[in-house]
């Protein structure tokens, strides 16, 4: 497994993320500013992703985890967090083209998601 991206849930996702790009390099590369930014890796580091949040700043899961896996082997890495001792929250297998995940939560409930290229 490896950290496939870092994620942000962002009042403004695109000031954020110029923040967040001025610390540790790297180049926004996708997203429409408004609603998320997407942040390639600066060498040595990892892709960032920030997305806008809900009106309630305290909210949990402001930051997360995508933890990434070889395609065809999301399941067997989500077997192997359940069996650690997390819970499985939900699937996401269809909105966007190139990647699918599944939620889930810590054993403190702390979210974070296994993601796989689509094949």
């Amino acid at each position: 497994m490896t950290i496939g991206a870092v994620n942000f849930a962002a009042a403004d996702p695109a000031a954020l993320s110029e923040f967040w790009i001025a610390v540790l390099g790297g180049e926004a590369v996708s997203g429409d500013g408004h609603d998320y930014v997407y942040v390639s890796a600066a060498p040595g580091g990892v892709p960032l992703f920030f997305h806008r949040r809900d009106d309630n700043p305290s909210a949990p899961g402001r930051i997360h985890l995508d933890l990434s896996t070889e395609p065809g082997r999301r399941e067997e890495q989500v077997g192997r967090m359940l069996e650690l001792g997390a819970t499985r929250e939900w699937d996401v297998l269809d909105e966007v083209p190139w990647v699918e995940w599944t939620t889930m939560a810590d054993p403190e409930g702390n979210l974070f998601c296994v993601s796989c290229p689509r094949t």
